[in-house]
């Protein structure tokens, strides 16, 4: 019996401990990790520096209240405003809460309500973010959602263009859409939103909790498009595993969240900010992001040569080393055979195969994860070589 509530189909692996990108099971199995737990582990397990931070942290204090100045904070806030082209940070515990505080600050800052968001988006199960998420699955059973959402097509202009208005107080989108597939945003559709925003007086709010933090070889996903937001949310990669958000925003905002606008207790622990600088100055070196690049080109190139001649295969599509697999049919039986042949992965939707490896995997690791993924999709599809 468990005490816990069943709210996770939990798998059949329960670690013992996990280094880089290798997680070992109680009973002795070694795994390459191709989740780094959601998106979180961009590092891979146990960061040598971000371990050394924290324990120096651990030191001095672990929680003292946000009624002090911390320097901590500050450092970690400088780092990630100035990464993003920002100005202020307001830090929280998840990407849940930050995209929280992200809708509360566009709706204070407009005087509007309404905001628009796009159909297979996910942006967080609070109520908030659960209305706000383009997928109803995520909503069944919860009762009346918030009204003062619109979903329209991801990467169709024509249809933001027609729900745009001077009611709208944000247009709140992911450059890639994770959990939804892996679908990636097009450069003229991301601009368009951009553009609609400026001439309706509305916010463009980019949820960066899985695409941010180097994920996709820039420090934000939105770089790689030329985009210029007024708020920007941070969370899973951001702190290497301790539970950190972040809502990044202009300094224009920062009038409308002054002192009892918002709010967290344990919003910018000190050990959890501490592990976000530890996390940024490893990850935001130019040499670094660049050799995510390289590593995305050379996993990107094995997969698609390797799977492409498949009946079974769809599309092959990714940015940086988030990646996406997309089947004709569903991969939940294929990710039970991955685990069992060594290889954790994740599926984004029913047909998606999502590939999340830390930052650090070598490409010896690549290879070797799609070799295991190359030979478990065709046995399972029967077309094995």
């Amino acid at each position: 019996m468990s005490y816990l509530f069943p709210t996770y189909a939990r798998w059949e692996v329960e670690p013992d401990t996990a280094i880089g990108t290798l997680l070992t099971d109680k009973n002795g199995k070694t795994y390459l990790d191709f989740t780094s737990g959601i998106g979180v582990c961009n590092l891979g397990h146990q960061p040598e520096a971000v371990k050394e931070a924290v324990k120096t942290q651990l030191d001095r204090f672990w929680h003292v209240s946000n009624l002090f100045t911390m320097n901590e904070q500050e450092k970690a806030a400088e780092r990630l405003a100035k990464a993003a082209g920002m100005d202020a940070v307001f830090f929280s515990n998840s990407g849940a809460e930050a995209n929280e505080g992200a809708i509360k600050l566009a709706r204070k800052a407009t005087g509007r309500n309404k905001i628009i968001t796009f159909t297979q988006s996910f942006h967080g199960r609070t109520f908030a973010t659960m209305a706000a998420t383009g997928q109803d699955k995520v909503k069944q059973g919860f009762g009346s959602m918030l009204e003062t959402f619109e979903y329209v097509p991801f990467n169709d202009l024509d249809s933001l263009k027609q729900a745009m208005g001077s009611d709208v107080a944000a247009v709140m989108l992911e450059v890639i859409q994770g959990e939804g597939g892996i679908h990636i945003g097009t450069t003229e559709f991301l601009q368009g939103a951009e553009q609609l925003c400026r001439e309706y007086g509305s916010l463009l709010i980019i949820d960066e909790i899985q695409t941010g933090i180097g994920r996709t070889g820039k420090p934000f996903a939105f770089q790689h498009f030329d985009l210029d937001p007024d708020i920007v949310t941070s969370a899973k990669g951001l702190g290497s595993g301790f539970p950190i958000g972040a809502v990044i925003g202009k300094e224009s905002l920062n009038e409308f969240f002054g002192p009892g606008s918002h709010g967290s207790t344990f919003g910018g622990n000190p050990l959890s900010v501490t592990a976000a600088s530890a996390t940024m100055d490893e990850i935001f070196q130019e040499a670094f992001l660049q050799e995510v690049l390289n590593k995305s080109e050379y996993v990107l190139n094995q997969l698609k040569t390797a799977l492409s001649d498949l009946e079974l295969l769809v599309e092959i599509r990714g940015l940086g080393l988030m990646i996406g697999i997309e089947l004709t049919v569903p991969v939940g039986d294929i990710l039970t055979e991955l685990r069992a042949q060594g290889v954790i992965a994740l599926s984004a939707g029913e047909k998606v195969l999502r590939l999340l490896p830390p930052l650090t995997v070598t490409e010896d690791e690549l290879k070797q994860g799609a070799e295991k993924i190359n030979e478990v999709v065709r046995n399972f599809c029967g077309t094995a070589l």
